[in-house]
């Protein structure tokens, strides 16, 4: 496996991709209108999440099609909102048009956990497949829709507990809406789940400070900044002094413990569904080792793995899993 890794996965997949296990995912259905569907949402995940869709690979198959049909939905919601704050920040449309255009979604979300289930589109046809069959609460995916609109008009957080709320509906929820896809023992697992969703996007914040400068957004805590001798313009102007990193230190301690209770809960999944779970907390929590690394410098450095140290991990993870079974 180790002597594995170590070839690009642009030359893996494409091998991989002519086999009859990657076909039968899609091929195995019985249902026509579905299998384009599908195909469509496993083929936005290809595109926008090249380690993670090599991650689902080890997922069964109706595990793989639930969890492409999230992702589609996820990434529908982001390119959505994308490329209106492009044109928004342009001043070539107004902020209430994009949400006028959430607000149109939220009324599709419902429409179809009311039954009305015919779409155009390929992303909410696998959508209402996979949200019906596995039960996913009809909440979560408007919680989703709730979390980005609110990053259209909310740009400084007083406390953490602003940051978590934010953070569990952008990240947790969507650990809650793959958590029946995967399959658990044990209802703790949600919880679980949760507690990863808030620790990667703790994650994301601290590695994006830079980048959110730029948009004249903070998603750190105002009473927290105060707490170590920080101010809003220490931030906007990049001060990296002593009062930083140790509010850096800070924050990437809170991260580790929500990511080590987090991993509880995978143990609770399905067994054949822990690798990709697993693959998501190891990586995302190594971000934070970079960060270090990088001397806490989110100002002009950002944190990142290679695709080689996404997949080193493998091994450890496959003995891990062989052991608790």
């Amino acid at each position: 496996m180790s002597a594995l890794i170590k070839y690009p996965v642009s030359l893996i997949r494409p091998l991989y991709e002519r086999t009859s296990f990657h076909r039968s995912v899609i091929d195995e259905m019985n249902n026509d209108m579905l299998k384009p569907a599908y195909s469509h949402c496993r083929a936005i995940t290809r595109y926008y999440a090249k380690t993670f869709y090599m991650a689902t690979r080890f997922l069964p198959n109706d595990k793989q099609r639930g969890i492409f049909a999230i992702y589609g939905y996820c990434r529908y919601i982001d390119n959505l909102v994308d490329d209106n704050v492009d044109l928004i920040n342009n001043q070539c449309v107004a902020n209430e048009q994009l949400s006028g255009q959430l607000e149109k979604l939220r009324t599709k979300i419902v429409d179809i956990y009311a039954g009305n289930i015919e779409s155009d589109d390929p992303i909410f046809t696998a959508f209402a497949d996979t949200f019906l069959h596995y039960e996913i609460p009809q909440e979560l995916p408007l919680m989703l829709i709730d979390g980005v609109e609110q990053d259209l008009h909310k740009t400084r957080f007083q406390n953490f507990k602003e940051i978590y709320d934010y953070s569990f509906k952008v990240a947790s929820v969507v650990g809650l809406m793959t958590t029946p896809v995967f399959g658990y023992k044990d209802e703790q697992a949600l919880n679980y789940a949760a507690d990863l969703g808030i620790a990667m996007q703790l994650t994301n914040i601290l590695r994006d400070v830079g980048e959110d400068i730029d948009r004249d957004r903070i998603y750190l805590a105002q009473d927290e900044l105060t707490a170590f001798g920080l101010t809003e313009q220490d931030i906007l102007h990049r001060r990296l002094d002593d009062r930083f990193v140790e509010f850096m230190k800070y924050q990437i301690k809170r991260a580790r413990e929500y990511y080590q209770r987090a991993e509880k809960g995978i143990s609770m999944l399905d067994r054949n569904a822990r690798l990709p779970v697993y693959l998501a907390r190891y990586n995302y929590a190594k971000i934070l080792d970079k960060i270090e690394e990088n001397n806490y410098d989110v100002f002009t450095s950002r944190a990142y793995l290679t695709k080689f140290e996404k997949l080193s991990i493998l091994p450890q993870i496959l003995y891990k899993i062989n052991r608790a079974s």
